[in-house]
C-alpha cells in the first residue's frame, strides 16, 4: 500500500514551513510568489494534494457553495449557473449543485440535504424556501441569497431582474405600437419572476386605459407554452400582441403560430419575451425581449453571499437590476420609440 504524502514532507523538499504549505493551499492566504512556485513544484513532484476535508474538520469552513436550480431547459440558468461556479471558483469555492422541483417540498428536502454537507453557503436560483428551513439555515450559521426569485417574507437576501419595471416596459411598447388586443403568456402562479412581470405588464396596460384582452399559463414549459398558444390563438379576433415570460415559451409561441397556425409574426401578432437568452438573436426567430443582466447578477449574488459569510449579522437586502428592451424584428416597433 502507497503511503499518502504529507504536508511535512512537501515542506521538507520546498525548503519552507509547514505552515507555508498550509497558507500556499488555504485559498484568501496570503504567501509569496516565490514560496508558492517552490511549494507547487514540491507537491508536484511528490504527487501530493491537500486534505480539504480535514481542512474543513480544523477551520469549520468546508469551502463549499451549494447551487439549487429548479430546472435547466430555460436557457438562462445554465448560463447563468456557468458564471455562478465561475466567480464562486474565483474566489476559492467549490460547488455542489443540486436539482430541485419548483414546491417547497422538493426545496426544503434538497437545502436540508446540502446542511448535512457543512455548506458555507447557499444560492437557491428560480426556488423557493420555507420559513421553517429558512429558520434552519439561519440557526446552522449558512447564509442563502435567492438568484432570480424573490419571496415575501424578507428573510433571505434576493437579486433579481427590476422584473416590475419590465413587464411594465414592455406594456407600454405595446400600447406605444398601436396594439389593441394585448396579452399575456406567463409561467408559474408561485415564481415571484411571473408574479412581478405580470404586475408590472397589467400596471402599464392600466395606465394607457387597456386590460388584457387574453391571459394563460406556460408554467416554464415548452409545452404548456404551445397549448397555451393554441388556445389563445385558434380562433377569431385573437391577440395582436402578447407578452411570453420567458424567451423559451416565446419560441415555442412562435413556433406554434407560425408553422401550425399560419399566423405572420409581426405583421398580424407581435411578440416580446424576456431574458435575451443566445437564441433570441438567430434569425430564425429574432426576438424582442427584455434582457437579463446575467454578469450584474452574479456579480451582486456572489458578493451578498461573500459578505453575509464574512459578517452573518448584515442584514438581508434585494437588488433589483433593471432591464433593457431589447428590439428585434419579432414586434412592431413604435414610432420614435426610447426605452
Amino acid at each position: 500500500m502507497v503511503e499518502k504524502v504529507t504536508s511535512f514532507q512537501v515542506a521538507k523538499l520546498a525548503g519552507v514551513s509547514q505552515s507555508a504549505v498550509s497558507r500556499v493551499f488555504t485559498p484568501g492566504a496570503s504567501a509569496s510568489p516565490k514560496t508558492m512556485q517552490k511549494v507547487r513544484s514540491a507537491a508536484v513532484e511528490l504527487g501530493y494534494r491537500p486534505n480539504i476535508l480535514a481542512r474543513s474538520l480544523i477551520t469549520g469552513k468546508s469551502r463549499i457553495i451549494g447551487l439549487v436550480v429548479a430546472y435547466l431547459d430555460n436557457y438562462f440558468y445554465p448560463i447563468a449557473l456557468e458564471k455562478l461556479s465561475n466567480a464562486l471558483q474565483t474566489v476559492g469555492y467549490h460547488v455542489l449543485v443540486f436539482m430541485a422541483s419548483n414546491d417547497s417540498e422538493s426545496t426544503d428536502h434538497v437545502i436540508d440535504g446540502l446542511l448535512d454537507y457543512q455548506v458555507d453557503g447557499i444560492i437557491a436560483a428560480s426556488v423557493s424556501i420555507s420559513s421553517d428551513l429558512t429558520a434552519r439555515c439561519e440557526l446552522a450559521g449558512v447564509p442563502v441569497v435567492l438568484f432570480n426569485r424573490a419571496q415575501e417574507f424578507n428573510d433571505h437576501s434576493a437579486v433579481t431582474s427590476d422584473n416590475f419595471e419590465g413587464g411594465k416596459t414592455v406594456s407600454r411598447f405595446f400600447l406605444a405600437a398601436g396594439h389593441e388586443r394585448i396579452a399575456y403568456i406567463g409561467g408559474w402562479e408561485g415564481a415571484s419572476t411571473h408574479r412581478d412581470r405580470e404586475a408590472g405588464f397589467c400596471e402599464g396596460l392600466k395606465e394607457g386605459n387597456k386590460r388584457l384582452s387574453a391571459h394563460a399559463l406556460g408554467d416554464f414549459s415548452v409545452e404548456r407554452a404551445k397549448e397555451a398558444a393554441r388556445e389563445m390563438f385558434d380562433k377569431p379576433n385573437y391577440p395582436d400582441a402578447v407578452f411570453v415570460v420567458q424567451d423559451s415559451m416565446a419560441f415555442a409561441v412562435m413556433d406554434v403560430l407560425r408553422y401550425e397556425l399560419g399566423i405572420k409574426i409581426p405583421d398580424e401578432v407581435s411578440i416580446v419575451g424576456y431574458d435575451d437568452v443566445p437564441p433570441a438573436s438567430l434569425a430564425a426567430y429574432d426576438l424582442t425581449t427584455m434582457r437579463q443582466r446575467a454578469n450584474m447578477m452574479v456579480d451582486e449574488t456572489v458578493s451578498l453571499l461573500l459578505d453575509k459569510i464574512d459578517n452573518p449579522s448584515l442584514f438581508p437586502k434585494h437588488i433589483k437590476i433593471k432591464s433593457p428592451l431589447i428590439i428585434r424584428s419579432s414586434a412592431k416597433i413604435p414610432k420614435g420609440w426610447t426605452s
